[in-house]
């Protein structure tokens, strides 16, 4: 037998995964369920009774089971929030209804996780502690699974209460005017075909979509678009920020030649206008009397 410690660890283990897989299965039966009742509608509509008494048996039937996994969940979050209990050789009392329910119940049920669950705690608390709960010869399963595991035909009041509960989800006059309908129906008593279930599912008409707002992204769009930033704790309030075009300074190589340039310029004017006076004057800059003798001299 393996030690005390590593079987507790192996039973933590295997109770995670069955309470995975019967969350998983009871998710798929809700669904299949939810079919289900939509068939019974239709046939209801149709005028169908016996043909829905007999099916809707298949319905009450896994909505015990569905509620029978609901209970062995509960049981396995049980155990493994006391699995600090399992390392006594004994099983704790705080603990045996849980493990002796499992027992019974596992071998009934489809969950191979809690097939393996059910070998660990046998092989934790030994052989007859298993025969005890496979039997429940001292009575500790508890009785609600034991009830659930009953296989028996349900009650014809059962049955026709859950033939009013889906006549009155889908609107239907069932049994003829004891069962006020949700939606608008024919004043006629003939069926009409399942229609009432059917329009609880059919798509939108052209005129009610005409009606509903469109969704953002119809239309053309831009060429150019900015990724919103990301909320970050570093950045609470990010903003978008546009690229701007780089401010272009001259540098130091480039100044000093327009520099150059400038000075280079002015040199050369200043030059030009030296040597205009010069060729005016013959080659030299004149003075005052000599201009105020040539004066006198145009005027005569």
């Amino acid at each position: 037998m393996a030690p005390s410690s590593s079987l507790v660890s192996k039973i933590k283990v295997q109770l995670k995964l069955a309470i995975s897989r019967l969350r998983m299965t009871q998710q798929k039966d809700a669904a299949i369920a939810k079919q289900q009742r939509r068939a019974m509608g239709q046939l209801l509509e149709l005028g169908k009774e016996e043909s829905a008494r007999i099916r809707v048996e298949n319905i009450i039937r896994s909505d015990i089971q569905t509620e029978l996994h609901e209970i062995l969940e509960l049981y396995c979050e049980l155990l493994l929030a006391r699995t600090g209990l399992m390392e006594a050789k004994e099983c704790d009392p705080g603990l045996e209804e849980a493990a002796k329910s499992i027992i019974y119940a596992a071998p009934r049920t489809e969950i191979k996780e809690l097939h393996q669950a059910r070998a660990l705690l046998v092989e934790k608390y030994g052989k007859d502690f298993g025969l005890e709960a496979a039997n429940n010869t001292v009575g500790k399963v508890a009785e609600r699974v034991v009830r659930k595991l009953r296989v028996e035909p349900p009650k014809q009041e059962l049955v026709t209460l859950y033939l009013k509960e889906i006549a009155r989800a889908y609107g239907i006059d069932w049994p003829k005017g004891d069962n006020k309908p949700d939606v608008d129906m024919d004043d006629d008593d003939e069926p009409s075909g399942g229609e009432a279930v059917k329009n609880l599912e059919d798509p939108l008409t052209t005129e009610e979509l005409s009606k509903a707002t469109p969704p953002r992204d119809i239309g053309p769009k831009s060429p150019v678009s900015v990724a919103p930033p990301k909320h970050t704790t570093d950045n609470p309030s990010p903003s978008v920020k546009l690229p701007q075009p780089p401010d272009l300074k001259p540098g130091a190589k480039m100044t000093g030649m327009k520099q150059r340039a400038s000075g280079t310029e002015a040199k050369s004017s200043t030059n030009g206008d030296s040597e205009g006076q010069k060729d005016v004057v013959g080659g030299r800059i004149p003075d005052v009397d000599e201009l105020a003798k040539r004066f006198a001299a145009l005027k005569k």
